[in-house]
């Protein structure tokens, strides 16, 4: 039967057949070098879908369609994750895929797989590459996926057979898994000798899409780049010259909870294979650099640079590091380009913080190593575009946003470089470090805040002979990791039901929940009524196992056969309620959430009663919950049919959530809006609401909703037929293109209000860029709307008030000009924190700062007539003494500096040092001032010791210094400051 599989296998006569193993190979025997990238991806494509029947699955985008616990796809099987775990939604697409093939898009520089480091130092990896993929979800499985791949390899890339070496999984004792004979049989009957097939163990031959979930053994296929010789014990040796070229996973196990392993219902295939490594091998070249998807980028590099032409070396033969530094911006480059392309913009945490730091990664090597001038790294996009933008489109489309958001990043990079040296240098300028650890705390705050790489700290201190405190440095390190990964006070893990239990509903011919009830609202004389429900306990899942009957207290999935509450979805949160049983009517079983997985609605509830399948139950929706959430998804289409209209076609959104109080909306847009935009958007959605436009929705196929004009989509996986929102304008009319209005009309199987007017309000209270490209806006809609406006009406009167009083006559007096620059200082705050209007809080905020800038100008100029004044009296008691120490009468401890400053003036050689006792709170201001030749007594010394005696603290330079501390008797600190000063010095 093999043998009869393997003869189906021979080339096609169409464009595959085409290039026989023969014409493949040039007259050495080797694959010929004129095998393009472009056609290695496509030819990989046609012949598992023409060839066997196979589905082509565009690359999903490298940010994860929902799945947290990933920052980027890594690998082609991300994206089929739900068929896997058959979650998938049964009405869509995806769920119906049986065998599929594709080229994906993936990033590997954060998480698990974290290949960043290691970019630049060889000549093979890379953080953004091409996998190569083919899948079978229940239909072929071993005996099929190796022989496609062995007669690809050989037949039609026409790779020697006498350079590849096959590894499967040997077993493991320990574990309980046997050797995985099945697969040694295979691959010699396809006629791998038996000294090019060797199995390993866990480690290199057992594949887990994580802690718990599918798995099973798997087997790779291996280049030795050298040939004529026995490679074998090169295989999985980290070596250079043997390289893996092809993954072949058979998911044919389930890692449970306690780490046992059960047998899957059905077995599925997972291969990977880099494009990258696999076009090296087809065009001859011992390094991925070396092949047509980076020679034309490394070309481009070495025009922008001053730099020599690039070498390929690595290690100590590559002085000063110049080829580590083409591979890095070739490969780091393409990294951006893709990842701004999908929406992932640098930023501050989660992708957005590991993309900044490979932006800051390559400007450093481009500017430092290669010495090219600043926007030569964003000038290096239109060559990305050319390499890869015919199959990725979205390069061509979004060309001139990448090449923005790499220049103002890299701007700003450079900036935090000059303001960070500078800081490191005023720290050293401080203290002696020579016998010291330079502060972690500094290190820590430069990398945290400005993004200074630690090891340019690392670097710039060992220039000086200073090192990093580096204990101290790791435990903020590891504190900083601890904060990120430790869950959220409250946070509770919900229940998910794994691919076995879904495996047995369906084996138990358990229907899909119907929950058609969530849409089947009306309006009444203007008020919602929402459909009443009973339903059946169809199954109940205790997290562990499908169980017929749980008791009071445990927390479980109830699957009904039909319910009315809504599941979280398309970024709307799910429905509150409660529901009873027939029998127990005064016993509640409040729900907690509600979760959709592979057509099931699961209802988490903990029980207050017994309950088990066959029992009765009755739905209680909460009402104002779900029609808070109803208005606020609506409220969230209009806006982003606002933001278009305002802003332009550009705008596209990059996620949005809606809850019962307020909705948040991702888009992108260049900039942060003006006040003039955000006035249009809010008078745009007003007028929508204030015309009462009826709110149309309806199922139709998925491919003709598609076709509609001005339809906005995001990147999901929708159900088919998909739901079809539309303001305004029936789907019928759309469907039929018999208008040219422009209205909001989505994919969206959120729950809506039926006419516009129901929403009231709509107000944006919050729009920030989030990252550099990305703006956030938080909105909240009805009687919070109102609310709001409400508070921007009484805080303009409150600045208009206080203007009004800054502006008028000029204070008579400190205390009274320090009165003000606190009043502008809380109104600041209230402004800042309040919901208002947003392009009112702008306007406010303007206001504020301009008069914070005259209030304080108001406050200098008083203080320093007021120190002018005691100075004087000061100096005519005191004269011009070596060491003045004496007390002043003030509540500020920026005259009592500006005293110091003005007497030390007068007498610049004189040591002074005042203090200002607080009676009524017993607190004293310290401050203090040294010539600049006092070599025997430093201001900061001196501020320290005299604040430690009160119980206090200080700090300063060398010069000058201030600080704090308690006294009830201020006649014996001013004698004790005094004393140290002249036991240091002398005097």
């Amino acid at each position: 039967m093999l043998r009869l599989f393997l003869r189906r296998l021979r080339p096609l006569s169409g464009p595959l057949g085409r290039l026989s193993a023969r014409s493949a190979r040039s007259s050495s025997g080797f694959p010929a070098p004129e095998m393009p990238a472009a056609w290695v991806r496509s030819n990989f494509l046609d012949y598992f879908q023409e060839k066997h029947g196979h589905r082509l699955v565009p690359s999903s985008p490298v940010r994860p369609r929902g799945d947290p616990s990933l920052l980027f796809v890594n690998a082609g099987m991300n994206q089929f994750k739900p068929v896997f775990l058959g979650t998938a939604d049964p009405r869509s697409e995806m769920a119906s895929y049986r065998r599929v093939v594709n080229s994906q898009k993936c990033v590997r520089a954060g998480g698990k797989h974290n290949d960043l480091e290691d970019v630049g130092r060889d000549l093979y990896h890379h953080t953004f590459f091409e996998m190569l993929g083919n899948w079978s979800f229940g239909d072929y499985f071993k005996e099929e996926a190796c022989c496609m791949a062995w007669s690809l390899l050989t037949e039609h890339y026409g790779i020697p057979a006498d350079r590849l070496y096959v590894s499967y999984f040997g077993g493991d004792a320990a574990a309980g898994l046997p050797p995985d004979d099945e697969t040694r049989h295979i691959w010699l009957e396809i006629g791998v000798p038996p000294g090019r097939l060797l199995a390993f163990g866990l480690k290199e031959n057992f594949w887990e899409m994580g802690d718990s979930g599918p798995c099973g053994p798997c087997t790779e296929i291996h280049y030795d780049h050298v040939g004529g010789r026995d490679a074998a014990s090169l295989v999985n040796a980290d070596s250079p010259d043997v390289v893996e070229i092809w993954n072949l996973v058979f998911m044919q196990y389930n890692r449970e909870g306690d780490q046992s392993l059960r047998l899957l219902p059905r077995s599925s295939v997972d291969t990977g294979m880099g494009l990258e490594r696999l076009v090296s091998v087809l065009q001859g070249k011992r390094s991925n650099y070396d092949t047509d998807l980076f020679t034309p980028l490394l070309h481009a590099i070495h025009q922008v640079s001053k730099a020599g032409p690039y070498g390929g070396r690595t290690g100590a033969a590559d002085r000063d590091n110049v080829d580590m530094a083409y591979r890095v911006v070739a490969d780091h480059v393409r990294t951006l380009s893709v990842c701004i392309a999908d929406g992932v913009h640098p930023g501050m945490s989660g992708a957005e913080l590991v993309l900044r730091r490979i932006l800051r990664r390559a400007v450093r090597f481009c500017v430092e190593v290669l010495q090219a001038p600043q926007g030569a790294l964003a000038s290096l996009v239109p060559t990305v575009t050319h390499i890869l933008g015919d199959v990725y489109p979205e390069l061509h489309r979004e060309s001139d946003r990448i090449t923005d958001v790499i220049n103002e990043n890299e701007a700003h990079f450079l900036s935090s470089l000059q303001q960070g040296s500078r800081l490191i240098l005023r720290t050293l300028n401080r203290k002696d470090y020579k016998h010291g650890d330079f502060p972690a705390a500094v290190a820590w705050s430069l990398h945290r805040d400005l993004g200074f790489p630690l090891d340019l700290v690392d670097l710039m201190l060992e220039e000086r002979g200073v090192q990093v405190d580096r204990p101290e440095l790791d435990r903020l390190i590891a504190q900083n990791q601890k904060v990120k990964s430790d869950p959220q006070p409250g946070f509770q893990s919900a229940l998910t039901l794994d691919v076995l239990s879904l495996a047995e509903l369906q084996r138990l011919g358990v229907p899909h929940t119907d929950d058609s009830l969530k849409y089947q609202y009306r309006l009444e004389q203007g008020r919602y009524v929402f459909p009443a429900c009973s339903a059946t306990v169809v199954a109940l899942y205790d997290g562990q196992a499908l169980v017929s009957e749980v008791s009071e207290g445990q927390r479980c999935d109830v699957i009904l056969d039909q319910t009315c509450f809504y599941s979280e979805q398309g970024g709307q949160s799910h429905d509150l309620g409660y529901f009873t049983r027939d029998a127990l009517q005064d016993v509640l079983f409040p729900v907690e959430a509600v979760v959709l997985a592979g057509g099931y609605v699961l209802h988490q509830v903990t029980a207050t009663d017994s309950l088990k399948t066959g029992d009765q139950v009755h739905l209680h929706l909460d009402q104002v919950h779900r029609l808070s959430c109803m208005v606020n998804h609506t409220a969230t289409h209009l806006l982003n049919f606002a933001l278009r209209k305002v802003v332009g076609p550009s705008v596209q959104q990059r996620g949005s959530h809606v809850s019962a109080d307020r909705l948040r909306f991702d888009f992108s847009v260049k900039s942060s809006l003006s006040v003039s935009q955000l006035q249009q958007v809010d008078s745009c959605v007003s007028d929508i609401i204030s015309a009462n436009q009826i709110i149309h929705s309806e199922e139709v196929p998925l491919q003709t909703a598609r076709s509609i004009r001005g339809l906005r989509t995001v990147d999901e996986v929708y159900p088919d037929p998909v739901r079809v929102v539309s303001v305004a304008v029936a789907v019928s009319d759309l469907l039929d293109d018999q208008t040219n209005r422009q209205t909001s009309v989505e994919l969206c199987c959120g729950t809506h209000v039926l006419q516009t007017g129901d929403i009231e309000d709509l107000l944006i209270v919050s729009e920030r860029q989030m990252v550099k490209g990305i703006s956030r806006i938080l909105a909240v809609t009805g009687r919070d709307a109102a609310l709001a406006r409400e508070q921007g009406q009484v805080l303009a009167q409150d600045v208009d008030s206080l203007t009004a009083r800054i502006s008028g006559s000029a204070p008579s007096s400190l205390d009274s000009a320090q009165r003000l620059a606190k009043e502008v200082g809380v109104l600041s705050d209230a402004v800042d924190n309040t919901a208002i209007p947003q392009w009112q809080r702008r306007e406010l905020q303007s206001r504020l700062r301009s008069l914070q800038r005259t209030s304080n100008t108001a406050v200098r100029k008083l203080e320093t007539r007021e120190a002018a004044v005691r100075a004087q009296t000061l100096l005519e008691k005191n004269g011009r003494k070596d060491v003045q120490v004496d007390a002043v009468e003030t509540d500020s401890l920026s005259v009592v500096m500006k005293t110091v400053n003005q007497l030390s003036a007068a007498a610049p050689h004189s040591l002074v040092m005042l203090l200002a006792h607080q009676r009524h709170s017993g607190k004293v201001l310290c401050a203090c001032q040294v010539p600049k030749d006092s070599l025997s007594l430093s201001a900061s010394d001196w501020a320290v010791a005299v604040c430690r005696h009160l119980g206090g603290s200080a700090g300063g330079s060398a010069l000058v210094a201030k600080g704090t501390g308690s006294s009830s008797d201020i006649t014996e600190a001013l004698r004790w400051a005094e004393e140290f000063a002249r036991q240091k010095t002398r005097r």
